[in-house]
């Protein structure tokens, strides 16, 4: 616990000039990830992306480009942007970033520093179902992703305008609406 400590008051000047509370409520998070272990804490999957798990490829309601957008916005705000995506522009300074990544550094040395002290920490993830449901978080993103792709190509071979199609693309002669 002392090293917890150490840790968080060595990390806090690190922090740069991003919110404070931001990085003391990243604290509070990584200081409780035992809980995640012995399942008493789970993260919640977004219903977009266990729609998506559920049937990816489901083209039903899906007839224009503005509802194949509309659905692919929805996937967007459960996944973040796609990789086709430029960055979005924040304006931080290079020590903002450089202070962010430390603060960041310094969190995952706290949660590996909480979760480490917990003996057959594999065995107690496996026997409390938390193993599972991870594995569970990690398939619904995975078909999130691809039904996001799907239906981006959907929306390029329907001529549609972005986000219904890649950023990338542009529809030829006007897009379909």
């Amino acid at each position: 616990m002392r090293a917890l400590i150490l840790i968080a008051l060595a990390a806090l000047p690190l922090a740069g000039c991003g919110s404070v509370a931001d990085f003391g409520a990243g604290v509070g998070a990584a200081a409780t990830a035992p809980l995640d272990d012995f399942n008493l804490r789970r993260e919640h999957i977004p219903t977009v992306l266990l729609q998506a798990e559920a049937n990816p490829y489901d083209l039903r309601n899906l007839t224009q480009c503005s509802t194949i957008g509309a659905e692919i916005t929805r996937l967007n705000e459960a996944l973040g942007p796609d990789t086709d995506e430029p960055p979005a522009p924040d304006g931080s300074t290079l020590g903002e970033r450089a202070g962010d990544a430390a603060s960041s550094a310094a969190l995952d040395a706290i949660r590996d520093t909480a979760t480490d002290f917990i003996p057959g920490r594999s065995w107690i993830r496996r026997l409390s179902g938390a193993e599972q449901h991870s594995r569970h978080v990690q398939a619904a993103i995975q078909a999130g992703r691809m039904r996001r792709a799907f239906l981006k190509g959907v929306g390029m071979n329907r001529n549609c305008a972005p986000p219904a199609a890649p950023s990338w693309f542009r529809p030829r002669g006007g897009s379909q609406r």
